[in-house]
């Protein structure tokens, strides 16, 4: 249960984050107006409650690995919200990413 949840809230983390900062971005670097700033401030402060709620206790390490969920995640956004390609390197680096999600968060025994 525990890997289901941290993987979940992971996520849902990324989702917020990454979907925050990309509609402050459309809002300034596009041009789309206060509205997309707006709702992109929000769900930055969403971010920051959902990290809250992860089971293991250690801001530390939940921040730490949850970079390589925002590294993988950013570049999924990047395919499905703005047309974006990643070349092998991309790819290789989330996934070494990831791996250190892996080993940060369910290496040790519990």
């Amino acid at each position: 249960m525990f890997v289901v949840r941290t993987a979940g809230l992971f996520v849902l983390a990324a989702v917020a984050e990454i979907g925050g900062a990309w509609l402050v971005w459309q809002g300034i670097r596009e041009h789309r107006g206060a509205l997309f700033v707006c709702g992109g401030l929000i769900s930055l402060c969403v971010y920051g409650f959902v990290a809250t709620l992860q089971p293991d206790p250690n801001f530390g390490r939940v921040l730490a690995a949850y970079g390589g969920v925002f590294v993988a995640g950013s570049l999924v956004w990047g395919v499905v919200a703005d047309g974006y390609h990643p070349d092998r390197y991309d790819i290789l680096g989330a996934s070494v990413c990831l791996i250190g999600v892996g080993l940060i968060m369910f290496g040790r025994h519990r």
